[in-house]
């Protein structure tokens, strides 16, 4: 190989990992409560817990505004499932707090890299890539 191509490839190397560390640190916290997300604010975590504990949909929803998918699943009626959910995470239960998640169509990923939706809207495998025939 020549010296281009070898820079060539070691610069994409780098890339890819710094990109792998990235994504993996940036999801992490997604459904465990003992990571602290990127956005995390004692003032906004504190007003979270007092929601969850007082079961205050309202005031989860106006803390969440902008904050993703979640607020387009979670809705008043669903609220306290989502809030046990959030309870059984602070006390470490993290799968049981995953099955309320599924339950409730947050889809969360299983640590492998694939959502519990299993492929829903995205091809399914079912593509018409033709590379490997």
């Amino acid at each position: 190989m020549n010296k281009k191509t070898m820079i060539g490839l070691g610069a994409m190397a780098l890339i890819l990992g710094v990109s792998g560390v990235m994504a993996t640190s940036a999801s992490a916290y997604r459904g465990d409560t003992a990571v602290h997300g990127p956005n995390f604010t004692t003032q906004r975590h504190e007003s979270m817990e007092k929601a969850f504990e007082t079961n205050n949909y309202l005031a989860w929803k106006d803390l969440m505004v902008g904050r993703g998918r979640v607020t387009e699943v979670i809705n008043k009626d669903n609220f306290s499932e989502f809030a046990k959910a959030h309870e059984l995470a602070d006390k470490g239960d993290l799968a049981g707090a995953k099955i309320i998640r599924a339950k409730l169509g947050l889809g969360l990923k299983d640590g492998s890299g694939q959502s519990m939706r299993n492929g829903e809207g995205r091809g399914q495998g079912r593509g018409n890539c033709n590379i490997n025939k």
